[in-house]
């Protein structure tokens, strides 16, 4: 017996040993360690000569050299401290405990609530998913919004954009969403930005009736953006294990822009180009690849809606490469409006500029010819204020126009929504048509 255990141990050692390299280089945020046969994503620990020890993962693989980004940056890190493989890290705990809590990008609990076991696994990247066996979108998901509700009707499954210029209101629509939505499972995920506003968004969930049926992941804009674009895989996972239940999930992610950034720092810093706007080319392959993961499953059941908020530099929603990769992926689109923030409208949607893709495919024709005849009279009064406002048009010239100008009191009213006060899809339907009529 005692034999067998010194086998036992000196196989272990051995197995130690194969998967131990020391570090060759550090730049501040990557290590460059000698090659070992791991893959990409596999988890490792820098172990420094004070006794410190500091997590990081392989993002390239060589046949002389590795390199591992650093969950941490500006670490006292030097030549020949040692790193240790710990995991192939392409798999999520998950479960029913999470609903309620908030974790970051590996999975920690940081709600200060005890720990609670997980004892399912889903992998972080995902299970393929036959498109030809997807399920059709063909129900509505309230989400509390009346000018969604009412004129871009989201289906369960479908995949949408909520595209932003900085402060005009985003992260209140999605805390709207969030509060008022019907999904069996929400999932948002916080990631890159200011830690300040996921303390509030996390405050104000404790407050929400959805708090039981709630995830949130977060990683702020302080963390690594290796940790960054974990956290939005994660958020991901966990809400395909939950459609993989049979329940209707909807998926937030504050924002997609951030989790590009994450992945062009990681890019660069393994010496890829940067291609347009400083955007390296595996940027531009992350977003349909993650978008994707969203949506109806190949089963009989589940589904994932998905929101992404992107945010629109200098409000460019034309040039933009992320935003104009997601809106060729994404099955509808919600532009937020400066000129509408500035008037007091909240939440600022610019509904001619938005659009709902799967929106004729899941509401009866009464409601789409409503939809579009507030789309028109909003669009005509606006190619027209300017003229109106300078006295230069007389009534009675454009019959269009006339019933814009008189309604359109009536029309920012319904435009408008207080923060705590939901309007579900049949309410925003009688609303749209007392508007109408």
């Amino acid at each position: 017996m005692k034999m067998f255990d010194d086998v036992l141990v000196r196989f272990k050692d051995a197995q130690v040993e194969r998967v131990r390299a020391y570090v060759l280089g550090y730049d501040g945020s990557s290590v460059e360690i000698g090659a070992l046969s791991v893959q990409l994503g596999t988890q490792c620990l820098v172990k420094l000569k004070t006794g410190l020890e500091f997590r990081g993962e392989v993002i390239k693989v060589g046949t002389t050299k590795n390199i591992v980004a650093m969950y941490d940056t500006n670490i006292p890190i030097a030549v020949g401290d040692e790193v240790q493989i710990l995991s192939d890290g392409n798999s999520v705990r998950v479960g029913n405990g999470l609903l309620g809590r908030v974790v970051d990008a590996l999975g920690n609990f940081i709600d200060n609530k005890p720990s609670t076991s997980l004892h399912s696994e889903w992998p972080l990247y995902g299970k393929k998913i036959n498109s030809a066996s997807r399920q059709k979108i063909d129900s509505v998901l309230d989400v509390g919004v009346r000018v969604i509700n009412s004129a871009l009707t989201l289906g369960k499954g479908q995949r949408v954009g909520i595209f932003a210029g900085s402060g005009v209101g985003k992260s209140t629509l999605i805390s709207m969403i969030t509060e008022f939505t019907e999904a069996d499972i929400i999932v948002v995920g916080l990631i890159g930005e200011r830690g300040r506003e996921v303390g509030d968004f996390i405050r104000k969930n404790k407050l929400s009736a959805n708090l039981k049926k709630t995830v949130i992941v977060a990683e702020p804009a302080d963390s690594s953006p290796l940790l960054r674009l974990k956290g939005v895989q994660r958020a991901t996972a966990i809400s395909e294990y939950f459609r993989s239940q049979g329940k209707d999930v909807l998926l937030i992610v504050d924002s997609l822009t951030r989790v590009a950034h994450a992945q062009r720092e990681i890019g660069l810093s393994r010496g890829e180009a940067a291609i347009d706007k400083g955007y390296t080319p595996s940027v531009l392959n992350l977003i349909p690849k993650l978008i994707e993961r969203a949506g109806c499953s190949d089963g009989e059941t589940g589904s994932i809606t998905a929101i992404y908020t992107v945010l629109a530099d200098g409000d460019d929603f034309i040039s933009d490469p992320i935003i104009d990769t997601s809106r060729a992926i994404l099955d509808g689109h919600i532009v937020l409006s400066r000129q509408n923030a500035q008037q007091g409208i909240f939440p600022a949607i610019d509904l001619p500029m938005s659009v709902s893709r799967v929106m004729n495919d899941i509401v009866p024709t009464e409601h789409i010819q409503l939809a579009e005849r507030l789309r028109a009279l909003i669009s005509c009064y606006l190619e027209n204020r300017d003229l109106i406002l300078l006295g230069g048009y007389n009534p009675g010239q454009n019959e269009e126009l006339d019933t814009a100008i008189k309604i359109w009191p009536e029309i920012v009213a319904f435009l408008k929504q207080k923060y705590n006060e939901p309007s579900l899809k049949h309410e925003s339907l009688l609303k749209l048509s007392e508007l109408l009529k």
